[in-house]
């Protein structure tokens, strides 16, 4: 299913996905070292009911996994990148940390991520992760609007990352989104230009590269959820959820000005 949002949904998407980009923010400020995955979770869950919103990760239980997801929030640590099932640990001075948030309210969900290094230390291949994905994330930004077609965002995302040196992965990547988390089209996170669905007007997306520092494997933990790097490298995953305008792409999932 592809959904072509009206006006007014469009206004509760931006809503949402100021709701989304708020609680992250708020997190990545929390998450210190010592902090245990299990208190961001909480925490997610306590901002999330306190919004009136609903997450889209509770009750969550795909095929890819050992379903229900049963928390509020993705946290993927070092080597692994995504769908991290929150568990009891704390945080340690340089760990690279990844959360993942969707939520739904007003009938329209929102799902951003973010990666960061915690503590005080910044191991170099580290950061190198991070900013790849962050340009990748800009740069599939960049090219979409109306008339554009999906491959051209996923080769501008793709050349991204491979200029950077990194593999590609395609099993998961980007997505639509509207009335539920995960809808078509999928957005590959490499592609040909001028492949694939044209971008209209209403259209939103939840655009996210993400990579891992020396392979393209994925290996699924034991948890049944958590996904890490075959070689056990470091990862890093960046995601904004953005709408199809008249005028391009408006990024949705940014903190509210109270929070920048």
């Amino acid at each position: 299913m592809i959904e072509i949002l009206n006006p007014a949904l469009l206004t509760r998407a931006e809503d949402t996905g100021a709701l989304v980009a708020d609680i992250l923010h708020t997190l990545r400020r929390r998450s210190t070292v010592g902090t245990n995955l299990l208190d961001i979770d909480r925490w997610a869950k306590e901002m999330i009911v306190e919004a009136g919103a609903t997450s889209c990760y509770v009750d969550y239980a795909p095929s890819f996994g050992r379903g229900p997801f049963g928390h509020y929030i993705c946290t993927a640590v070092n080597d692994a990148v995504l769908h991290g099932l929150p568990h009891d640990y704390a945080l340690a001075d340089g760990d690279l940390l990844t959360l993942d948030l969707a939520v739904l309210r007003g009938g329209v969900a929102a799902d951003a991520a973010i990666s960061f290094l915690v503590g005080e230390a910044r191991p170099t291949q580290s950061v190198a992760l991070i900013e790849a994905t962050e340009r990748a994330l800009a740069a599939g930004i960049a090219a979409a609007r109306p008339g554009a077609r999906i491959g051209d965002l996923s080769h501008a995302i793709g050349t991204v990352l491979r200029e950077s040196g990194y593999q590609v992965n395609t099993e998961f990547g980007g997505h639509g989104i509207g009335s539920t988390m995960h809808q078509d089209p999928h957005v590959p996170n490499t592609g040909r230009p001028g492949r694939g669905y044209p971008l209209r007007p209403g259209l939103l997306l939840a655009l996210e590269p993400w990579v891992m520092a020396d392979t393209a494997q994925l290996v699924t933990d034991a948890d049944g959820w958590t996904l890490r790097s075959a070689t056990g490298c470091r990862t890093a995953h960046t995601e904004h959820t953005i709408a199809i305008t008249e005028d391009g792409a408006k990024i949705l999932t940014l903190p509210s000005v109270t929070m920048r």
